[in-house]
């Protein structure tokens, strides 16, 4: 019932003469099709609630107050990058990061210092918490979805990995020929403008 994730050493210490993984593996087939499910998140055991009822439970829990993009966006990055710099972060997303954007992550739980990173200025090393894993329902920071799963749309029930790739790279390299055909049409064509001839001097 504890409103953070149980860590299984936890549950071992309460029953010593069980094995605490088979009483927990049996629990969550008690609960396999019940309202809430005992899962594995953030390195411990949590009971959430099933996902086919999370329409229904909309209409009743107020839903907590979203991120902006901005703070989206850096957590992003911390979380497929980390430990990251604040600098890195900044070159990575091609603009700068507010102390507010920051901030925001920090009071939220989801982004905590890593220590400093071994270069002149010794700036803070940020990664991600617990608490990020929790949110997001994750195990571990090795479920984070894929780059190639973000980027393709899958062109099939089953595609294959090849597949991904090629169309990962097939967009990327489109994106760039739209960003360089103007240039390059620009210098390819002619110059028509009439030449005027000039007076031979006298």
């Amino acid at each position: 019932a504890s409103a953070d994730p149980v860590h299984i050493s936890a549950v071992a210490a309460l029953i010593p003469s069980e094995d605490a993984e088979a009483v927990l593996a049996a629990l969550g087939a008690r609960h396999e099709h019940s309202g809430v499910r005992l899962e594995q998140v953030a390195g411990g055991w949590q009971f959430r609630t099933a996902p086919d009822l999370a329409p229904a439970l909309t209409k009743v829990i107020a839903q907590p107050r979203r991120l902006p993009r901005v703070a989206m966006e850096t957590l992003a990055i911390i979380a497929y990058h980390q430990p990251v710099t604040r600098g890195e972060v900044e070159e990575i997303r091609g603009a700068t990061l507010s102390q507010a954007t920051l901030d925001a992550l920090l009071e939220a739980g989801l982004v905590t210092s890593k220590g400093h990173k071994e270069v002149p200025g010794r700036p803070t090393l940020w990664g991600t918490t617990p608490r990020f894993l929790q949110q997001f329902g994750l195990k571990d920071l090795r479920d984070l979805p894929r780059r190639e799963d973000l980027l393709v749309e899958p062109i099939s029930a089953q595609p294959t990995a090849r597949t991904t790739r090629a169309l990962a790279e097939a967009s990327d390299i489109a994106a760039e020929e739209a960003t360089t055909a103007p240039e390059a049409a620009g210098a390819a064509e002619p110059d028509t403008t009439p030449i005027s001839p000039q007076p031979e001097a006298c």
